[in-house]
């Protein structure tokens, strides 16, 4: 043991990365497709080897990591959070209100009647509402306080406490409620619902699977005989599916295929488009020929594009073809993807700020195309540095400000700081493709390691205190972690069905997006045996990591008594 306590006094930092490393296998672990993850097992398992002696670890290491987490959890939101700011997606953004809003009235209502001190009260409300930013910006904001380092290190103590004995069993609830109990509130059989959606999205059609996928994009090469004299708009017309006439060669010579091209017989074209319409199209121009230069000298793309052009946020695939118009000529949608899960395809699906479109079609086009729908993702692209610090920066500056409430002052703290600088970055960078890269795989690390890396710190220092606020109000928070849970849960059902009048497949995805609970959305496209639960998803999601943030220093001004 004296070995133990001289590396805990040498070398904290080397049980931090432990507890990050084994805690991360652990949330890894599912039992039959479960798994509580990784955030509360490196809490777990931090507090664990906390028990070992007393660490310490400077509040610039903290306050760093939990800055890059937050800020990062911004820019990945702050697209989608800016452009849900619009009618469209009013109903999305008020059950994310009211789900953060009831949350809060629970919380502060058994803080006054369990006399609850200000960490307990933070550590339930990030617990139950499953958000672990809020640890980050109640400790931010407690440190503000000027409280003695003993009495701030009891307080961060039972914020750990709160949520590692809430944060399990409400992940749990909301995953259960989401499939079996919100389809049950609103009385209808999710699986059927789905199906109507999905015929909704066909426009009308029922769906089938074959209808919703995409058909193998296909390039084609014939010598004009039948089309002699039709304008290539005409043929294109006739031969439908968005077919497009990529190339004319006449004579050995390229001729511009413009739609008011007249074709001439002997012209050589290449026809692009969906296999089904492209094989179908001999009778409509003539013979095929065999001419891989003409083909090889067209390079085919399949590339994925991020929205982010404000126009298209909330609408229809149909609205989007007619939005992008002629610019659309020749390009495909092959996937369309939302938080990592694809979403089913159909005239109306809707698309979103930050979705990921996957188009196919020449190279050409798919370039005339993308300035109209966002910027490409590019594998090669590397952090802008200089942006992320900058940014970090501002924000951690904004959290210094502070205004009063009574006696209290009422900050963001450098947590809620960073979160607003990550939104308005997030958002600039969608304005301005060429600023601030930052590409998912990095947001992901930047994220994983800083929220990571925060939570070991909290449960490494605080582990004995926080296993001793376990043992005294465990039970009773358990109880108080089930009610803050649910009842938003509840009320948020309710009011997304019954008020809102959302579709109901769509107020569950809206229900695990606002609760910020990916999994959940995998349990009820399991259930409804579809893909539609995730068309709900990304408004509440974006809004609920703000809002469900926020209420860190809101808890910690409300909670506070001196």
């Amino acid at each position: 043991m004296d070995t133990v306590r001289w590396m805990i006094t040498t070398a904290p930092e080397i049980f931090l990365l432990l507890a990050i490393a084994i805690g991360t296998i652990l949330g890894r672990i599912k039992v039959r497709g479960f798994s509580i993850g990784t955030t509360a097992c490196i809490l777990i398992v931090a507090v664990l080897i906390g028990q070992l002696g007393s660490f310490a670890f400077p509040p610039i290491l903290r306050a760093i990591l939990f800055s890059l987490f937050v800020f990062t959890i911004g820019y990945r939101s702050g697209p989608e959070f800016f452009a849900s700011l619009s009618v469209r997606t009013l109903a999305q953004v008020v059950l994310a209100l009211v789900i953060g809003a009831s949350g809060l009235v629970l919380v502060l209502i058994f803080a006054q009647l369990f006399k609850l001190d200000t960490g307990t009260a933070a550590g339930l409300t990030a617990g139950a509402l499953t958000q672990s930013s809020v640890i980050g910006t109640a400790s931010g904001a407690l440190a503000q306080l000027g409280l003695p380092a003993d009495v701030l290190k009891q307080q961060e103590a039972n914020i750990a406490a709160g949520y590692a004995v809430t944060y399990v069993l409400g992940y749990i609830l909301t995953l259960l409620f989401v499939p079996f109990v919100a389809p049950r509130l609103m009385g209808v059989d999710l699986r059927a619902e789905a199906k109507k959606l999905e015929a909704e999205l066909a426009g009308g059609v029922p769906a089938k699977t074959d209808n919703l996928s995409y058909r193998k994009f296909q390039a084609r090469a014939y010598r004009v005989s039948a089309a002699a004299g039709r304008t290539v708009e005409a043929v294109e017309v006739e031969i439908g599916q968005r077919t497009v006439v990529e190339r004319i060669v006449r004579r050995g010579t390229d001729v511009a295929p413009d739609r008011d091209a007249v074709l001439e017989d002997g012209d050589d074209i290449v026809l692009t488009g969906p296999t089904a319409a492209i094989v179908a199209a001999e009778p409509v121009i003539g013979v095929e020929v065999d001419a891989d230069e003409l083909l090889r000298s067209l390079p085919g793309n399949v590339t994925e594009i991020i929205v982010e052009n404000r126009k298209l946020h909330g609408r229809s695939i149909r609205d989007v073809a007619e939005i992008v118009g002629t610019d659309a000529r020749g390009v495909f949608l092959r996937a369309l993807t939302r938080m990592g899960r694809e979403v089913p395809l159909g005239p109306e699906t809707r698309v979103y700020m930050g979705d990921v479109m996957t188009l196919v079609g020449s190279t050409g086009n798919i370039a005339r195309a993308t300035p109209r729908i966002g910027y490409a993702l590019n594998a090669g692209d590397r952090t802008d540095i200089a942006f992320l610090a900058a940014g970090i920066a501002a924000g951690l500056l904004a959290g210094l400000a502070s205004f009063k409430v009574g006696t209290v002052a009422l900050t963001l703290g450098g947590g809620g700081g960073a979160l607003i600088a990550g939104l308005v970055c997030g958002w600039l960078r969608s304005r301005n493709p060429n600023l601030g890269a930052l590409p998912p795989a990095a947001q992901q690390t930047l994220s994983d390691l800083g929220l990571g890396g925060f939570i070991a710190a909290i449960g490494l220092g605080n582990g004995l205190a926080a296993w001793s606020a376990v043992q005294a109000h465990g039970l009773l928070l358990v109880g108080m972690g089930i009610v803050v849970t649910l009842v938003p849960l509840v009320v948020g059902t309710l009011v997304a069905y019954y008020l809102l009048r959302m579709n109901p497949v769509v107020t569950c995805g809206a229900l695990a997006g606002a609760m910020t609970v990916d999994a959940a959305v995998t349990g009820a496209c399991d259930v409804a045996e579809s893909k539609t639960p995730v068309l709900g998803v990304a408004v509440p999601y974006a809004v609920g990591n703000v809002v469900l943030t926020v209420l860190g220093p809101i808890v910690v001004a409300a909670t506070y008594s001196g």
